[in-house]
């Protein structure tokens, strides 16, 4: 994103200063020249986009809203903006359904828990997929999960298990687009 190099994956964190912002972190991906974007300002435009995307349409159809986010020419081939545009459009696509009473508010909860968990580059260094979690989010928010909550714990941890099998089966090599489809 500063000057196209092929990024460095690091086995080890090393303390790198964001590019854009400034800031300070420990990660495993940087660019050989010294160029950093930390997670959240690589993915800021690309977000924006989809929070757009799933305010305004109108489409009860998981596949036609992330067919809509995953068309906007700025959008990396990998990376966990996918994440996003998964829950983004399986939520849109509930809320748009009107049956369940989701509303915006529903999706931004996805989409902040999804922050937690879903970081480029994760998905070969800790072997999840932030794209899981993202579809673990939506059923936590969609079935009222929370810790102790047993039968709704249980299905959206289910959620997960199927999603990270579902990936697992196709991965090598990546395609965060493939993986979206799929688990729509």
């Amino acid at each position: 994103m500063v000057c196209d190099s092929i990024l460095e994956y690091l086995n080890e964190t090393k303390e790198l200063i964001c590019s854009y912002c400034g800031k300070v972190e420990h990660e495993h991906i940087c660019c050989p020249n010294g160029h950093y974007i930390r997670d959240m300002c690589h993915i800021k435009r690309t977000t924006e986009i989809i929070e757009d995307i799933y305010l305004t349409t109108k489409s009860t159809n998981p596949f036609e809203i992330s067919g809509l986010m995953m068309s906007y020419p700025g959008l990396p081939m990998l990376g966990c903006q996918h994440a996003y545009i998964a829950g983004g459009s399986f939520m849109a696509a509930i809320k748009n359904e009107g049956s369940k009473g989701t509303t915006d508010e529903d999706i931004e909860e996805v989409f902040r828990r999804t922050e937690k968990q879903a970081h480029g580059g994760y998905c070969g260094l800790s072997g999840v997929c932030g794209i899981a979690p993202a579809i673990g989010a939506c059923s936590a928010v969609l079935t009222g999960s929370t810790c102790g909550k047993g039968r709704e714990q249980r299905i959206t941890m289910e959620a997960v298990t199927w999603a990270t099998g579902t990936i697992t089966d196709l991965t090598g090599p990546s395609c965060c687009k493939t993986y979206v489809w799929m688990l729509l």
